[in-house]
Protein backbone atom coordinates (compact mmCIF):
# COMPACT_ATOMS: atom_id res chain seq x y z
CA UNK A 1 0.00 0.00 0.00
CA UNK A 2 1.41 3.47 -0.93
CA UNK A 3 1.93 5.69 2.35
CA UNK A 4 1.26 9.00 0.84
CA UNK A 5 1.40 11.77 3.62
CA UNK A 6 -0.62 14.65 4.05
CA UNK A 7 2.05 17.39 3.31
CA UNK A 8 2.18 15.77 0.07
CA UNK A 9 -1.19 16.59 -0.68
CA UNK A 10 -2.10 19.41 1.24
CA UNK A 11 -3.04 23.32 0.12
CA UNK A 12 -0.47 25.61 1.01
CA UNK A 13 -3.14 28.79 0.67
CA UNK A 14 -4.88 29.31 3.73
CA UNK A 15 -5.54 32.64 5.64
CA UNK A 16 -5.37 33.57 9.22
CA UNK A 17 -7.58 36.03 10.59
CA UNK A 18 -8.81 37.34 13.93
CA UNK A 19 -11.97 36.79 15.65
CA UNK A 20 -12.93 39.91 15.77
CA UNK A 21 -12.89 40.38 11.82
CA UNK A 22 -16.86 40.88 10.49
CA UNK A 23 -18.39 37.65 8.91
CA UNK A 24 -18.27 40.22 5.81
CA UNK A 25 -14.40 41.08 5.64
CA UNK A 26 -14.13 37.46 5.79
CA UNK A 27 -15.91 36.83 2.72
CA UNK A 28 -14.22 39.54 1.03
CA UNK A 29 -10.73 37.72 2.00
CA UNK A 30 -11.87 34.17 1.34
CA UNK A 31 -12.95 35.15 -2.12
CA UNK A 32 -9.47 37.20 -2.59
CA UNK A 33 -7.28 34.87 -1.40
CA UNK A 34 -9.57 31.91 -2.83
CA UNK A 35 -9.73 29.53 0.07
CA UNK A 36 -13.13 28.00 1.35
CA UNK A 37 -12.15 28.51 4.82
CA UNK A 38 -10.89 30.88 7.66
CA UNK A 39 -8.56 29.98 10.07
CA UNK A 40 -8.70 31.92 13.66
CA UNK A 41 -5.40 33.02 15.04
CA UNK A 42 -5.29 31.76 18.87
CA UNK A 43 -5.45 34.75 21.24
CA UNK A 44 -2.55 33.54 23.50
CA UNK A 45 0.04 30.63 23.55
CA UNK A 46 -2.56 28.44 25.29
CA UNK A 47 -5.56 29.02 23.66
CA UNK A 48 -6.85 27.21 20.10
CA UNK A 49 -7.02 27.71 16.48
CA UNK A 50 -10.27 27.72 15.17
CA UNK A 51 -12.08 27.70 11.77
CA UNK A 52 -15.00 28.69 9.86
CA UNK A 53 -16.23 27.26 6.37
CA UNK A 54 -18.34 28.91 3.68
CA UNK A 55 -20.75 26.49 4.10
CA UNK A 56 -20.75 27.60 8.18
CA UNK A 57 -21.41 31.36 6.69
CA UNK A 58 -24.33 30.06 4.13
CA UNK A 59 -25.88 27.89 7.11
CA UNK A 60 -25.24 30.24 10.56
CA UNK A 61 -25.09 33.75 9.14
CA UNK A 62 -27.27 34.11 5.51
CA UNK A 63 -30.24 31.01 6.72
CA UNK A 64 -30.53 32.49 10.30
CA UNK A 65 -30.98 36.34 8.15
CA UNK A 66 -28.02 37.69 10.66
CA UNK A 67 -26.12 40.58 9.05
CA UNK A 68 -22.77 39.55 7.40
CA UNK A 69 -21.71 42.92 8.49
CA UNK A 70 -22.92 43.27 11.98
CA UNK A 71 -21.91 39.58 12.96
CA UNK A 72 -18.06 38.89 14.18
CA UNK A 73 -16.25 35.48 12.83
CA UNK A 74 -15.86 34.19 16.37
CA UNK A 75 -19.60 34.18 16.82
CA UNK A 76 -19.66 31.29 13.93
CA UNK A 77 -16.06 29.30 14.13
CA UNK A 78 -15.84 25.94 15.22
CA UNK A 79 -13.22 25.91 18.10
CA UNK A 80 -10.81 24.19 18.91
CA UNK A 81 -10.31 22.61 15.26
CA UNK A 82 -9.23 19.67 14.58
CA UNK A 83 -5.98 19.63 12.59
CA UNK A 84 -3.70 16.91 11.87
CA UNK A 85 0.02 16.20 11.18
CA UNK A 86 1.53 16.58 8.06
CA UNK A 87 3.60 13.14 8.53
CA UNK A 88 -0.15 11.74 8.58
CA UNK A 89 -1.09 8.79 5.99
CA UNK A 90 -3.85 10.39 4.13
CA UNK A 91 -5.90 7.09 4.36
CA UNK A 92 -6.16 7.98 7.98
CA UNK A 93 -6.62 11.47 7.17
CA UNK A 94 -9.94 10.45 5.06
CA UNK A 95 -10.89 8.14 7.93
CA UNK A 96 -10.82 10.87 10.40
CA UNK A 97 -12.40 12.90 8.26
CA UNK A 98 -15.44 10.50 8.21
CA UNK A 99 -15.17 9.81 11.86
CA UNK A 100 -15.93 13.28 12.57
CA UNK A 101 -18.10 14.42 9.74
CA UNK A 102 -15.83 17.13 8.42
CA UNK A 103 -14.59 17.48 5.36
CA UNK A 104 -11.01 19.71 6.02
CA UNK A 105 -9.01 20.65 8.02
CA UNK A 106 -5.42 22.85 9.21
CA UNK A 107 -2.17 21.07 8.83
CA UNK A 108 -0.17 21.96 12.15
CA UNK A 109 3.51 21.19 12.37
CA UNK A 110 4.84 21.61 15.86
CA UNK A 111 1.93 23.80 16.80
CA UNK A 112 1.55 26.06 13.85
CA UNK A 113 -0.11 25.52 10.78
CA UNK A 114 1.46 24.65 7.22
CA UNK A 115 -1.52 24.11 5.28
CA UNK A 116 -4.93 22.89 4.89
CA UNK A 117 -5.87 19.76 3.22
CA UNK A 118 -9.21 18.74 2.32
CA UNK A 119 -10.57 15.68 0.35
CA UNK A 120 -10.34 17.31 -2.52
CA UNK A 121 -6.82 17.42 -2.08
CA UNK A 122 -6.55 13.53 -0.94
CA UNK A 123 -8.38 12.50 -4.18
CA UNK A 124 -7.17 14.84 -6.99
CA UNK A 125 -3.59 14.94 -5.44
CA UNK A 126 -3.02 11.84 -3.29
CA UNK A 127 -5.18 8.93 -5.59
CA UNK A 128 -3.79 10.26 -9.04
CA UNK A 129 -0.84 8.30 -10.73
CA UNK A 130 -0.27 5.99 -7.24
CA UNK A 131 -2.03 2.73 -8.02
CA UNK A 132 -5.48 4.06 -5.63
Amino acid sequence: MNKIKVENVMSNTYVIVDGLMTVAEGILLAKQKQVKELIIKKRDDDDEYGIVLLNDIAKKVLMQNRSAERTNIYEIMTKPVLSVSPDMNIKYCAQLFERFGISRAPVLRHGEIVGVVSYNNIVLNGMTGFGY
